[in-house]
């Protein structure tokens, strides 16, 4: 059974910064694209980045690039989410989710394609 189990989320000011961690047991973790996706109350959880297998695919959200950072160590069977220049509007649930299939480009962004989930990280941004 592949379990996924985040950490690192907070209370921060706007501006700062918070390192995301999902560690994943139960799997072949190397071989599973990764991604993050958040809620905030009262809408539909979103996609924020993904990272292919090896690593060498980068996806990320409009409202994140350049600030957010996806990254994952194949050995500690972790993925990570570096959140810079935090802004309100980044409040939210932050959820990691795995794929035991392949991902490329726009299908990286589709929660669909995702497998596992874990229970999630709130993040707080405040002013």
């Amino acid at each position: 059974q592949v379990k996924l189990v985040e950490s690192g989320g907070g209370l921060v000011q706007a501006g700062g910064s918070l390192r995301l961690s999902c560690a994943v047991s139960g799997g072949i973790f190397s071989s599973y694209p990764m991604a993050w996706f958040r809620q905030a109350p009262g809408k539909e959880r979103d996609f924020v980045a993904a990272i292919t297998w090896s690593g060498g695919g980068l996806y990320y959200a409009d409202s994140v690039k350049g600030r957010f950072t996806i990254s994952r160590d194949n050995a500690k069977n972790t993925v990570y989410l570096q959140m810079n220049s935090l802004k309100l509007e980044d409040t939210a649930v932050y959820y990691c989710a795995a794929a035991r299939g392949y991902c490329s480009g726009y299908q990286c962004y589709d929660s669909a394609l995702y497998n596992y989930w874990g229970r999630g990280t709130q993040v707080t941004v405040s002013s």
